[in-house]
């Protein structure tokens, strides 16, 4: 029986299989899976068990999910589709006879008013209802969402439509710690974890990419529709301009701000700070 992480060639997928590695898991028992194995021919060489699995292709899911004991389903970016391709992944993992799913969530999924959530709210639900052990890890923002856009930052500035709102953000890796925990240690079936860090304004990101950098960024607060039109004028399709900018409005309206009390408890230690973390991510 084996650990298997889905769509282990992303980023946090990786990070997830690089952390179960680290803290001594056999290779041998580790299953990676991704549309594209061969991005993950290093981990073939490592011992690994690397196997081809598609969210939009059952069948492929059956395959690579056959001997699952537990699986971490990486919630996937198809908007539209995911519901369904989630679904895919349960019945597979349930079909293999695994003990337990974890799922890569969104905070407060089940009641917040984020369109971003949409999807996830009814993914747990698909996995609640399921005949299997389930684990609901509701991650907050990664760093890397912020330090990810450093260059356009230090040309334009950090816009935003947050006002005051406090959004609470860890490394990726510090959520993939906390998702391998879940996987190497018992007691988790049944729980939904809430995972962030520090909550911080975007005035204080700004200033800590300014620190780390050594360049001036400046914070730019706008309106909702007006960062909407940022959005679109940076070459963002309609449909992910509405949701991006409502993503800032839920940061506005608390629903992004998350104690580090679950992550703190999954990490054994609390999450990096903002400032330590944007230099570590912009260091990457």
């Amino acid at each position: 029986m084996s650990i298997v992480v889905t769509a282990a060639s992303g980023h946090f997928g990786r990070a997830v299989v690089e952390s179960l590695l680290a803290r001594g898991a056999d290779p041998a028992s580790l299953v990676a899976t991704s549309r594209r194995p061969e991005a993950l021919a290093d981990l073939v060489e490592r011992g690994v068990d690397v196997r081809r699995a598609d969210y939009s292709d059952p069948a492929s899911l059956r395959r690579a999910l056959e001997g699952a004991e537990k699986v971490l389903l990486v919630s996937g970016t198809e908007f539209g589709q995911r519901v369904a391709q989630h679904t895919a992944v349960i019945e597979a993992a349930v079909e293999a006879g695994a003990s337990l799913v974890a799922y890569t969530s969104a905070p407060y999924a089940a009641t917040t008013s984020l369109a971003l959530a949409a999807e996830h709210a009814a993914t747990e639900q698909v996995l609640l209802d399921a005949p299997v052990a389930a684990v609901l890890l509701r991650n907050a923002w990664y760093v890397e969402n912020y330090t990810g856009q450093v260059e356009t930052y230090l040309e334009h500035g950090l816009v935003g439509a947050t006002g005051d709102g406090r959004v609470s953000v860890a490394l990726r890796r510090e959520y993939a710690e906390a998702a391998a925990t879940v996987l190497l240690t018992d007691g988790h079936a049944g729980t939904t974890y809430e995972l962030g860090g520090e909550a911080v304004t975007l005035a204080e990101i700004a200033a800590a990419v300014s620190e780390a950098t050594g360049r001036e960024v400046a914070h730019h607060d706008v309106t909702v529709p007006e960062l909407e039109q940022v959005l679109l004028g940076a070459g963002l399709p309609e449909p992910a301009a509405q949701t991006y900018a409502d993503v800032d409005r839920g940061i506005a309206a608390g629903e992004l701000q998350v104690p580090a009390d679950d992550l703190t408890r999954l990490l054994g230690r609390a999450p990096l700070p903002l400032r330590d973390a944007v230099r570590e991510a912009l260091s990457a």
